[in-house]
């Protein structure tokens, strides 16, 4: 019985995994236009602003700072992505952990017989309800940094 179970609980374990590469999919192709233009609009003005700070009539510290002010549109864009991303991660680790705590109970009262298809229901639900904020967050990012 205990071998069984573990076969099941290691099938259960591959489709959560694979649902977990799914999210990684789904985040990439919803970010994929902000990472363009990211990483080739606002990098591209980055280095052109920044050629026009080195001027042989300039001093070092006014070329430095010049150069510094050039990164800020790039280094802010990036942030606010990261911070993004960020609180999309932490609300999903928020969801799995509610199914984990729900499969130790489940494990505690000994009701095996269904915890590990009440995990995977309740992962599968709880990545599914993520996901479907993911283009809510795409279009405040793009909203803030003036995406068309």
């Amino acid at each position: 019985m205990d071998h069984i179970a573990a076969v099941e609980e290691r099938i259960v374990s591959d489709r959560l995994r694979r649902k977990l590469e799914e999210v990684n999919v789904a985040a990439q192709n919803q970010l994929s236009p902000i990472q363009d233009h990211v990483n080739f609009i606002l990098q591209q003005a980055y280095f052109k602003c920044a050629y026009e700070c080195f001027d042989r009539r300039r001093r070092q510290e006014d070329i430095n700072n010049c150069v510094e002010h050039c990164s800020v549109p790039a280094l802010n864009a990036n942030n606010l992505v990261e911070t993004e991303m960020a609180k999309f991660q932490e609300r999903m680790n928020r969801s799995l952990m509610v199914c984990q705590d729900k499969f130790e109970a489940a494990k505690l009262q000994q009701i095996k017989t269904s915890a590990m298809n009440d995990l995977e229901s309740c992962v599968n639900q709880a990545i599914d309800d993520n996901v479907k904020t993911l283009p809510h967050i795409v279009d405040r990012i793009k909203a803030a940094l003036s995406i068309g």
